[in-house]
C-alpha cells in the first residue's frame, strides 16, 4: 500500500491575508506595479422548467429578473469591498454580467467579467457579482418557487499581474454546468 505524503508547512502555499502570528490583514500592494487586470466569473441557478418559463415570459410578480439580476450583479462588483474584509476598494473599468435561460438545466447560467488597471486582481469581484446576480434570481422567483438551487459558482479565467493567466481549460466548462471542472491550469500572459 502506498504511503501517502503529507505536505509539511514549508511546501503548502503562503496564504497572502494571514501575518505571521496567524492574524487577519490585507495585503500591501504599494509594491506592485498597476497592470490590466481581468477576471471571469460563473455560476448556475436551477429551477423548475414551469419557473423557467413565467422569467422568460416577463410575468414574474416582481417584475424583470434578469434586467433586476444583471443590474444587481454589476453594482455588488462594485461594492465587493464592503462586503469582503480584506479585499481593496477598487476604481473597476468595466463590470459585464450575462444570464442565459437553459432549458437543459432547467434555470439560468450566470457569467461575469470584470476589469480594472491595478496593483492587485478582480477575481473577487468577479465571484461576487456571480454570487449576488443568482442570489437576486433566487429572491425575484422565490414567491414561485423556494425550491431553488444556487450552483457551482467558481473562477473560470484570471489575467493580468504577477502570476500570469489562470484558465479553466475542460470541456465541462465549455459547457458551463456539468460538474467535475477538470484541471485549471496556470499559464503564462
Amino acid at each position: 500500500m502506498a504511503k501517502k505524503h503529507k505536505q509539511t508547512s514549508a511546501e503548502l502555499p503562503a496564504l497572502t491575508h494571514i501575518g505571521e502570528s496567524g492574524e487577519a490583514w490585507m495585503v500591501d500592494v504599494s509594491a506592485k506595479p498597476a497592470t490590466e487586470r481581468t477576471a471571469v466569473a460563473a455560476g448556475s441557478v436551477v429551477m423548475s422548467k414551469a419557473t423557467l418559463e413565467l422569467i422568460r415570459s416577463g410575468n414574474a410578480k416582481k417584475g424583470d429578473v434578469l434586467g433586476t439580476a444583471r443590474i444587481a450583479g454589476i453594482m455588488a462588483a462594485k461594492r465587493t469591498a464592503d462586503l469582503i474584509p480584506l479585499c481593496h476598494p477598487l476604481a473597476l473599468s468595466k463590470v459585464t454580467v450575462e444570464i442565459e435561460p437553459d432549458n437543459k438545466l432547467p434555470g439560468c447560467r450566470v457569467r461575469a467579467s470584470v476589469t480594472v488597471t491595478s496593483p492587485t486582481g478582480v477575481e473577487m469581484e468577479a465571484l461576487t457579482a456571480v454570487s449576488v446576480t443568482c442570489l437576486t434570481i433566487y429572491d425575484m422567483i422565490k414567491a414561485v418557487e423556494r425550491g431553488v438551487s444556487i450552483q457551482d459558482i467558481h473562477l473560470v479565467e484570471k489575467k493580468g499581474g504577477k502570476s500570469g493567466h489562470y484558465l479553466v481549460t475542460n470541456e465541462a466548462e465549455k459547457t458551463r454546468g456539468k460538474s467535475g471542472r477538470g484541471k485549471a491550469t496556470p499559464a503564462t500572459s
